[in-house]
């Protein structure tokens, strides 16, 4: 069994499966109508200068998330691209 880390602990062309996203309210539910549900697959396209936002591809198009909004995703790591 895979551990399961947050999104934020992803490198670049890292693909993972999202588990959990671990929080509620305005953002939980922002996330999910994002398209982060348990079981979407995820990977990283990269990240800015700083390292925040991080940019991802999941469902066939691009988000992009600070990583504070990151922290809350529990992923399980994949094959990287």
């Amino acid at each position: 069994m895979t551990p399961q880390v947050t999104l934020r602990q992803l490198k670049p062309g890292q693909r993972a499966m999202v588990k959990k996203v671990d929080t509620g309210g305005e953002l939980g539910r922002r996330m999910r109508e994002m398209g982060l549900l348990p079981g979407t697959v995820i990977q990283v396209i990269g990240r800015a200068p700083l390292k925040d936002p991080v940019e991802i591809k999941l469902r066939g198009y691009n988000l992009t998330l600070r990583n504070n909004e990151a922290d809350y995703i529990l992923v399980e790591i994949g094959e990287t691209a």
